[in-house]
């Protein structure tokens, strides 16, 4: 027992460990807070596209979307930050990641919101264009805040989802909380900081895990 302490829960190397891995979670949070809504506002405009009368623009939100959900992420980031640079396109490692992200959530978001969208009852719309509302101001004022109630789940499950995929930005040596934590493994020779890492992550997403579960019950009682 003494061993499995020493080696996953040693309490003098997550001291020392512990100023890094608040560094690392800051750079977490900020990949969070500019790649989440970046990937938001595209997959609303990749659902708002699927609703045009253009087939063509239609037809080109249904291939991005089926082309980003089907690309593996890491696989992504991987094209973005060393495959670029052999066209002369060469981004830090944090725009590379923002940029993969943005094409990948996106894609996500946009079915989801796309299933919003189509959830509302086609009286809806009709109702709202016979007050007096354009297309645009139906959708906007009356379609989208139904479409979004209708998918909250999903939207929660889906941000969960994205948030721990921050993880896979450790392979471009962006110093964010994984990246940060297994430095600090490799000079430590000790499990405790990749350990308290996943601690943080459990942290940070359970309250996201239970507000979901809570929903869902809600959901089902109203039902």
């Amino acid at each position: 027992m003494e061993t499995l302490i020493d080696g996953f829960f040693n309490a003098r190397i997550l001291a020392d460990a512990m100023p890094y891995l608040v560094r690392g979670l800051s750079m977490t949070l900020l990949l969070c807070a500019v790649a989440l809504p970046l990937g938001i506002a595209g997959g609303l405009l990749l659902a708002l596209g699927s609703t045009l009368r253009s087939p063509v623009l239609r037809w080109a939100a249904l291939v991005y979307t089926d082309f980003f959900r089907a690309f593996p992420p890491l696989v992504l980031l991987l094209f973005i930050a060393y495959g670029m640079p052999f066209v002369g396109f060469k981004p830090a490692p944090f725009v590379s990641v923002t940029l993969a992200f943005f094409l990948n959530t996106s894609s996500y978001y946009g079915e989801i919101l796309r299933a919003g969208l189509e959830s509302v009852a086609t009286g809806q719309h009709e109702a709202a264009r016979s007050t007096g509302l354009s297309r645009w101001q139906s959708l906007r004022h009356v379609i989208l805040p139904q479409a979004v109630k209708n998918v909250v789940p999903d939207l929660v499950s889906n941000t969960l989802e994205a948030v721990k995929l921050t993880s896979i930005a450790s392979v471009v040596a962006l110093p964010e909380l994984l990246y940060v934590a297994r430095q600090v493994q490799s000079l430590s020779y000790n499990a405790s900081p990749v350990i308290a890492a996943g601690l943080i992550y459990l942290v940070l997403l359970w309250p996201l895990v239970r507000l979901l579960s809570r929903y869902e019950r809600q959901a089902v009682t109203i039902r």
